[in-house]
């Protein structure tokens, strides 16, 4: 919702929120149990702004009836044609094509046109359910019945005389002044169903489309019985000719019930938002009320409810019913001559029967494509039943794009291929039921397929709907292959969707020879622990991150070996993005071996700290603090060790200092580590007296661990560094009753009170907090593997848009976390990608001004509707971005300093843009995706960018393109060395480069860089210290003096603070760009 003024941000706007007008603002509804108090809730608040929001409005009515008023007279007024063959189209004009693939062309037949013998509005207008945004006015047009022979039924020729009919009048209709345009479809996406579409003229052209369908008069058959039987044809002649009676049938529910006008609006934006409204073998909004009639002739539903329930009857008959083995008939009486349920089974996936008891409303819709609906249906009712969750939000408000609702998607970009699939599966009858089109044949075969293929894996295969957009009438109908690529969704069981084994049954066992034939020559012979010896196929995947690639293998080995179809015509998408997580030469890897590695030295050393012989007081805890100890340090530390000769040795010191000459060495982060000692009434209580003894505690612990473990330390007065296979770990020692004592204050009356100091939150914040999120996101970790490489790709996305310095790591932790603990309407991420596009659309879609974000680790909260009432209440004091956690409920101490407000509307900018522009290149996959794109920051917002000189980045490797050449930075691989001397450790020029910046010009510039490898720091000038000030000693730094209306004033001297800029970074700045085409000097 990101108007075009806000993307040409100014940085130093005031913050709004995406403006959601109207509705689109959060509800806060919550619900609780009683149905009744529900209804009053859901449909009371959020419903009815929803429901008024969709509805048509009286006025648009009107000029709809106008519209269809003067289509009416138009009709009748088309003159007859002369009898000719079915194959002689000569009287149709040039302009005008007929709506119908005719293939084979020559068909026997004779066609007239006649003018219709009625005109009926059917479907959701006259019912009053139809909803915005698209206006779709469904108007029957009987073709009288001389114009059909005995024949008709055969060879497609009703379905030729129905689409020339169309072509006749579109070719009248195209010359008048009322429409804006006249085009063709194909109803619902299936070819052998062309229609019209006729929009007015003028301003009125988006407001509604009427879309004509050409019937037969009733006591018509076209259907053919033919061998092979043909369901899916006859049903589609069927279709047209109950058009009319399932009006009547849906106005006599409708009757005396006017829950089922809201109840469909509801349960339409519930299908809407999960795009399954359009395309052959959707879930339309037509077959959600043929459903809630059947609810009611079954007394499920009663004409007392109100929409709200109605709509959960509804998910709730979904939820429970499995139409794919159950189907459900609407066909009252018991007449003999009508098939049975079992005979639609038949010849259909999924089994819906009419009034008539001839047609099966589900005909087109796969199995795969109902489950999905039941999986849904199933989820949305947990989400009604949640007292926690706000369910009008999450269910009608949240939009679920095929891209953030599967864990993997893969497209298959040509879907000419499934005619070689058809043949190679033995499909040539359900091609010739089809009419041809080998898309809808062959879908159903290859989602089951591949279903087979990922049982255990996979929750749910899911597919996107074959689709084929509207064509003008001078134009050729389009082919079965122009539906473009189609989509495939993947949902995993976390557990075993990266398991390398697919174990068969036993080798003497009949149903081997079935496993055998399914997977090829990948199945083997294998003997296990147990002693039996079974079918087996074992996947190549050496790293967690090609472990979450099995299913790609898979799914292109079954492609190929069942479909014929190449693995050059499937884009998998289901790691695209990982690759900005990955470092160094080893391009298989994204970095979570390394993390576990650090993470095993860290307890081997937790352990040693707990058993040290000799101090005067016992360590009582031991707790990590780093990201990398909780799996989410974007680019996790590597063990190393120094290479001498790139640096200067100072012996007595045992250190090294880097050599000038030389590239600065590689980075080596200190993961640092708080050992709590126990207390004692021994501690003092004067603050200084304890940092004194925290120091004495430091030197104790590096000599013990010098004597007893050989570990080679390196104390110093606020830490010591141990250096353990090849990592180097920060201890601190902390004393619990520290921050009590830094928080006393005397009063002028001498009376000692307490109250929060600057340097006791720091610390309360060190020892206590930050050990506490660490230890919770590590064991969210245990349950959600990918959560660490999601927060890494968030962290990766926010450092690469130059924002790290103004969002803290624990905030974007926190947020990911949100997304695993809180995932409704979707379940938790089972993949990285997934996560990190919805944390994006986290971050630009949630009323930050409006609401907290409440992230309930360990479910330690109850009481969260108290949090929301204090925080309205105190709004104007909190943070612009407001996250509380069970131990920190009213402070929001990650986002207290930061970010500004500006910075937060400038990350909700760039996440909605990221989001678009990532979403739409995995969307289209015959373009090349080069999706590091969104991990480039636009620069043009900014005033100056100051070029940094690579050889003296020490982690230069992390950015996003990585770079051609690399340094040698004096350091080598290595876990096992001992006797070492000290590397250099936390340097980075850069980091202290920004710093002094920040301490000179903090009042005149912000500072933004990439600390991942970036070699540009971009400043902008902040405009208020542009504005003259009055001459005065004190104002005269960085600025100069000048005269404006005769008076002496101060303005920035911005040539000299430009050179000063390269004189404070001389050896690491490149060159200086300003970019004064935004500013004057």
């Amino acid at each position: 919702e990101t108007s075009g003024a806000v993307l040409s941000f100014c940085l130093w706007t005031d913050w709004t929120p995406s403006s959601r007008q109207g509705l689109w603002r959060g509800t806060g509804v919550f619900f609780s149990k009683p149905a009744a108090l529900f209804t009053r809730l859901v449909v009371g608040a959020g419903g009815q702004e929803l429901l008024k929001e969709v509805t048509l409005k009286e006025t648009k009515k009107k000029k709809i009836d106008a519209f269809l008023h003067e289509i009416n007279s138009l009709l009748s007024a088309i003159p007859e044609t002369p009898e000719t063959e079915l194959t002689d189209q000569a009287w149709l004009p040039r302009g005008v094509k007929v709506p119908f693939l005719q293939v084979p062309f020559s068909v026997k037949g004779r066609f007239r046109f006649v003018p219709p013998t009625e005109l009926k509005v059917v479907g959701s207008y006259l019912l009053g359910t139809c909803i915005k945004p698209e206006i779709n006015v469904d108007v029957a047009v009987t073709m009288p019945r001389e114009i059909f022979q005995d024949k008709d039924n055969l060879n497609q020729r009703y379905h030729r005389k129905r689409a020339l009919y169309l072509a006749h009048i579109a070719q009248h209709f195209s010359k008048e002044k009322l429409f804006g345009s006249v085009k063709f479809a194909y109803m619902n996406s299936n070819h052998l169903k062309p229609i019209l579409l006729l929009r007015p003229q003028g301003k009125d052209e988006k407001m509604v489309t009427v879309r004509l369908h050409a019937c037969p008069a009733p006591g018509r058959d076209c259907t053919q019985s033919t061998e092979p039987p043909t369901p899916h044809y006859n049903n589609s002649i069927l279709c047209d000719t109950v058009l009319l009676s399932h009006l009547q049938f849906l106005s006599s529910t409708a009757t005396d019930f006017p829950g089922m006008k809201d109840g469909l609006a509801l349960l339409k934006v519930w299908l809407n938002q999960r795009q399954w409204c359009s395309g052959l073998g959707g879930f339309s909004g037509f077959l959600a009320s043929m459903l809630v009639a059947y609810l009611l002739m079954k007394r499920k539903i009663v004409k007392m409810m109100s929409g709200y329930q109605v709509l959960r009857s509804t998910l709730q008959f979904l939820a429970t019913t499995d139409l794919s083995v159950t189907g459900i008939s609407l066909a009252k009486d018991a007449d003999a001559s009508l098939p049975v349920l079992d005979d639609f089974h038949q010849a259909f996936e999924v089994v819906f029967v009419d009034p008539s008891g001839l047609v099966n409303l589900c005909a087109d819709m796969t199995a795969s494509k109902y489950h999905q609906v039941q999986f849904e249906a199933k989820s949305s009712m947990e989400v009604l039943d949640d007292r926690m969750v706000d369910g009008f939000q999450v269910l009608l408000m949240t939009a679920k794009p095929m891209l953030r609702a599967f864990d993997h998607v893969f497209h298959l970009k040509h879907v000419s291929k499934l005619q070689g699939a058809c043949k190679k599966m033995q499909l040539l009858n359900e091609l010739m039921d089809r009419g041809g089109n080998y898309v809808a044949a062959a879908l159903p075969f290859i989602v089951s397929l591949l279903a087979r293929g990922l049982a255990g894996r996979a929750l749910l295969v899911a597919h996107s709907l074959p689709e084929i957009p509207e064509w003008s009438i001078d134009a050729e109908p389009p082919k079965h292959k122009d539906v473009g690529p189609l989509m495939f969704g993947l949902l995993f069981v976390p557990e075993f969707a990266a398991s390398l084994l697919e174990k068969g049954p036993q080798a003497d066992h009949p149903e081997a020879l079935d496993f055998r034939t399914f997977w090829g020559e990948k199945s083997e012979l294998r003997r296990f622990q147990d002693g039996s010896i079974c079918e087996a196929v074992v996947w190549e995947a050496d790293t967690v991150c090609q472990k979450r690639l099995i299913p790609e293998q898979i799914v292109k080995h079954l492609l190929k070996l069942h479909a014929d179809i190449p693995e050059s015509s499937i884009c998998y998408l289901g790691a695209l993005l990982e690759s900005v997580i990955r470092t160094g030469q080893e391009v298989s890897g994204t970095g979570e071996e390394a993390m576990v590695s650090v993470v095993c030295s860290y307890d081997d050393l937790s352990r040693k700290l707990w058993n040290l012989k000799g101090l005067p007081l016992t360590v009582t805890a031991v707790q990590g603090v780093h990201p990398a100890l909780r799996y989410t340090d974007v680019f996790p530390p590597i063990p190393m060790k120094p290479i001498y000769s790139s640096y200067n040795r100072i012996r007595t010191k045992h250190l090294l200092l880097p050599l000038e000459e030389k590239p600065c060495p590689a980075y080596i982060a200190p993961l640092k580590i708080i050992c709590h000692m126990e207390g004692s009434g021994q501690w003092p209580q004067d603050k200084g007296a304890i940092k004194r003894i925290k120091a004495a505690f430091h030197l104790q612990l590096a000599e013990l661990l010098q004597q007893q473990h050989q570990l080679v330390c390196r104390p110093a007065v606020t830490h010591t560094d141990v250096y353990k296979d090849g990592y180097v770990f920060r201890l601190q020692v902390a004393y619990h009753r520290e921050t009590l004592i830094l928080k006393e204050v005397v009063t002028p009356e001498g009376m000692l009170k307490y109250q929060d100091t600057e340097e006791s939150r720091q610390l309360e914040l060190e020892t206590l907090h930050l050990p506490y999120l660490t230890s919770s996101l590590h064991g969210l970790q245990q349950q959600h593997p990918v959560f660490g490489s999601t927060c890494r790709l968030a962290k990766r996305w926010v450092s690469a848009q130059l924002l790290s310095d103004n969002i803290s790591e624990e905030c974007v932790d926190l947020l990911v976390a949100f997304l695993f603990l809180h995932p409704a309407p979707f379940t938790p991420p089972s993949s990285p990608q997934v996560g990190f596009l919805r944390f994006l659309d986290l971050l630009a879609t949630f009323d930050w001004k409006n609401n907290p974000l409440i992230v309930n680790l360990n479910a330690g909260l109850t009481g969260e509707q108290a949090i929301k009432n204090r925080f309205v209440a105190a709004r104007s004091r909190l943070p612009v971005m407001f996250i509380a956690t069970p131990k920190d409920q009213w402070s929001s101490m990650w986002t207290q300093e930061q970010p500004s407000a500006q910075i937060l509307q400038r990350l909700l900018v760039l996440a909605s843009e990221s989001l678009r522009a990532v979403e739409e290149q995995l969307m289209d996959p015959l373009k090349g995706q080069d999706v590091k794109m969104v991990f480039r920051p636009p620069l043009e917002f900014y005033d100056v960018l100051i070029h940094l000189n690579p050889t003296q980045i020490p982690r230069h490797l992390e950015s996003v393109d990585r770079p051609l050449k690399s340094f040698s930075r004096g350091v080598v691989k290595n876990s096992t060395s001992v006797k070492i001397l000290f590397p250099v450790v936390d340097y980075d020029p850069v980091q202290c480069y920004l710093q002094e910046l920040r301490d000179a010009f903090s009042d005149l510039a912000l500072f933004f860089y990439d600390k991942h490898g970036g070699e540009v720091i971009a400043v902008l000038w902040k405009p208020l210290s542009f504005q003259p000030q009055p001459f005065k000693v004190s104002n005269m730094k960085g600025r100069m003096v000048t005269t404006l209306n005769s008076e002496l004033v101060c303005v920035p001297n911005v040539e000299a603070i430009l050179e000063d800029f390269e004189i404070l970074g001389e050896g690491l700045v490149k060159s200086v760009e300003a970019r004064t085409e935004k500013w004057t000097i």
